[in-house]
């Protein structure tokens, strides 16, 4: 049997063979935990990406990364403002709870799954400064969103000035911030806008972008980083072989990898994007597109063989990933255009 053409998830993808390769180099007696020789490299290599110092601890989990560095900036009696739609509300099964010792989600909207100033203060001004209101302590946004849409540089840069003024801690989760920054002309610097500041910590994803079992909780105030150890610790995810995690990483840095393999699935979502026309719910920023089709329509797509989500009764999602073939994105462009 023919197997579907992907684009159910970016986490569906397989392992980059260069990811293998670094964990096959890495299979040698070393350090044990994160004392290895791999695990040391990964602060420098990260403070030379984002131009800035900063601390990263390796994690095997994205959800496992958003609420460990959440845990440096929230209390167990204040609050985290994210989106409705965020990642850490819909998907994480309260792990943010768990994490953070029972601290509350607080939830703002916005278009398209972002977060702008207007909408965290329309949200947090009218509680009033007492013990009996949970307090916010922290705001967390997704980049690229749950939506696909990215952050500009001035919108971060505006976010961290509200974040600072109010006294909260800015936490980006960055399942697809490799797609962010491809976007972005390339820079991680831009996607984060860390050169200057206003991100506090960063879940840096790899393992949807060709990673094998490795995010990074990026900290640039590398002083959080003793925190982060003990929680990661605490939270059972200190692996005793960590210079397996830290290899992938440094593999995925390498040659800008990461950038690489981001760019080659905005690409083909670029190229469905542009068969789609009005059908798109909203603007193809990233690796996701979410697309109007009716029920008819779904099927249609699927019986040419297409894997995808349905996205509420009268939509689909598609995502592509670094391995998405050429063929496919083309082949499914003129499938979307022929309906």
């Amino acid at each position: 049997m023919t197997q579907p053409a992907p684009f159910l998830s970016d986490n569906a993808a397989p392992v980059h063979p260069q990811v293998w390769e670094a964990m096959r180099a890495a299979d040698h007696a070393d350090n044990p935990y994160d004392g290895d020789a791999l695990s040391a490299q990964l602060d420098e290599r990260f403070s030379d990406l984002f131009g800035r110092p900063c601390a990263a601890e390796w994690i095997a989990t994205g959800t496992a990364a958003n609420c460990l560095a959440l845990a440096t900036m929230c209390q167990p009696h204040g609050g985290v403002v994210c989106h409705e739609e965020a990642h850490i509300e819909v998907d994480e099964g309260g792990a943010p709870g768990f994490y953070l010792h029972g601290a509350k989600l607080m939830l703002a909207g916005g278009e398209g799954a972002k977060l702008t100033p207007d909408s965290i203060a329309a949200l947090i001004d009218p509680i009033r400064d007492d013990v009996h209101q949970v307090q916010a302590h922290a705001i967390a946004i997704t980049q690229a969103s749950e939506y696909g849409l990215t952050y500009s540089a001035d919108e971060l840069s505006e976010l961290s000035e509200f974040a600072k003024g109010r006294g909260l801690g800015l936490h980006m989760d960055g399942a697809r911030f490799a797609n962010a920054a491809a976007n972005a002309g390339g820079s991680a610097q831009e996607a984060a806008r860390a050169a200057s500041g206003p991100v506090d910590s960063l879940a840096f994803g790899f393992i949807k972008n060709g990673g094998m079992g490795a995010e990074a909780v990026v900290l640039f105030d590398p002083e959080q980083a003793s925190l982060v150890k003990y929680r990661r610790k605490r939270a059972g995810h200190l692996q005793c072989k960590g210079r397996y995690l830290a290899a992938q990483i440094l593999a995925m840095l390498d040659g800008d990898l990461w950038l690489a393999n981001a760019r080659h699935a905005n690409t083909a979502a670029a190229e469905i994007a542009g068969a789609c026309g009005d059908r798109l719910m909203y603007p193809v920023e990233a690796n996701e597109l979410f697309v109007r089709l009716s029920g008819a329509e779904r099927e249609a797509l699927r019986a040419q063989n297409f894997a995808f989500y349905d996205w509420g009764a009268d939509a689909a999602r598609f995502v592509t990933a670094w391995s998405t073939r050429q063929e496919d994105a083309s082949t499914l462009a003129k499938a979307i255009a022929g309906l």
